[in-house]
């Protein structure tokens, strides 16, 4: 996909730190082996150094230059653990309970984001999205002015002229089953921004529901209406619009009939689904019958790129995620 070779050329462009705390895992080694070889970041390898080396020696995989933090043995570990102490304490946390806890791969690897010795992290192939979202809200947290993190998938189907050239942006897809209107105003400022700094599209955002413009009413649409005043007001720089119906969105014949006069409605290239059901469902149905490739899904959200991999992701996955976290991490300088 043309947009992947884009966004290799930008993590190029200004290589980041990005720390995979799942470092002794054969995907991960090899995924940093070509990260290496094709300068997309400086990674960060966490676990024991004499396994990390041996099962990359085993694999034929290139590591030298790169990067091993053992937690158990990192110069760094008495100070990330009186910072995560500090962060905690108020929760109950205790030195001894923060040493134990921080010597876990995944809160060692969030400690080196917060301490700014990671610009980004990438995880999930041997743990679950609760594995890496707990340690990221405990430590970094969401960015200001952003509730929630939520997920985005970049959309591209072939041979189309909706969205830009056949590109857009869903949301939320991923993570949060019934967003609250407040939630879901949230989610379409953090993905207005992802298509800005990952994608280069100038966002037009579609507060997706049954309803157009209050041609139906209904609990459900009122959340959509709802969420879509808030964003408009926390944001006003943004376009954002709806609640709009998805042919409204996307098809300028259908904005004419329906929304005539929105700036969104027709020329949508971010979808907002009002909750994970319909997303979910939506970016699978591009994806299987219009045989769109689906990049994602993407963590947003975060104050610094935290991002989960799935369980079954190859190598080559894990390259492209790193990719798109440090590009993320080059829009929060």
């Amino acid at each position: 996909m043309e947009l992947m070779k884009q966004i290799y050329e930008m993590a190029k462009n200004d290589m980041k730190n990005i720390v995979l705390p799942e470092g002794e895992e054969e995907r991960n080694l090899k995924a940093a082996g070509e990260i290496k070889k094709n300068s997309l970041a400086n990674i960060i390898l966490v676990g024991n150094s004499e396994k990390i080396r041996e099962k990359a020696k085993g694999l034929d995989v290139d590591i030298s230059g790169i990067r091993i933090e053992d937690p158990n043995s990192s110069v760094n570990l008495s100070k990330y653990v009186n910072e995560f102490y500090e962060l905690r304490k108020n929760k109950g946390m205790t030195i001894e309970k923060a040493d134990k806890i921080v010597r876990d791969p995944m809160y060692f690897a969030t400690m080196m984001l917060k301490m700014g010795d990671a610009d980004g992290m990438v995880s999930g192939a041997i743990h679950t999205t609760g594995d890496l979202l707990r340690p990221g809200l405990q430590i970094v947290k969401t960015a200001p002015g952003i509730s929630l993190v939520s997920s985005f998938f970049i959309m591209h189907v072939p041979n189309c002229d909706y969205g830009d050239g056949g590109m857009l942006v869903f949301s939320d897809c991923a993570v949060n089953p019934n967003p609250t209107a407040e939630e879901l105003a949230s989610i379409a400022i953090s993905t207005a921004e992802t298509a800005k700094n990952i994608c280069h599209m100038e966002p037009k955002v579609a507060m997706l529901s049954f309803s157009t413009m209050g041609s139906a009413d209904h609990e459900l649409v009122q959340k959509v209406r709802k969420a879509t005043e808030l964003a408009k007001q926390m944001r006003p720089d943004l376009n954002i619009d709806g609640e709009l119906q998805l042919d409204a969105a996307i098809v300028q014949k259908v904005a004419d009939q329906k929304a005539p006069g929105s700036s969104v409605a027709g020329k949508a290239n971010v979808l907002i689904f009002p909750d994970l059901q319909s997303g979910n469902i939506g970016y699978k149905l591009v994806q299987r019958f219009a045989r769109a490739e689906a990049i994602g899904p993407v963590c947003q959200g975060f104050a610094k790129p935290i991002n989960d991999l799935s369980r079954g992701c190859s190598a080559e996955d894990i390259v492209n995620v790193v990719a798109i976290t440090a590009v993320q991490a080059q829009a929060q300088k």
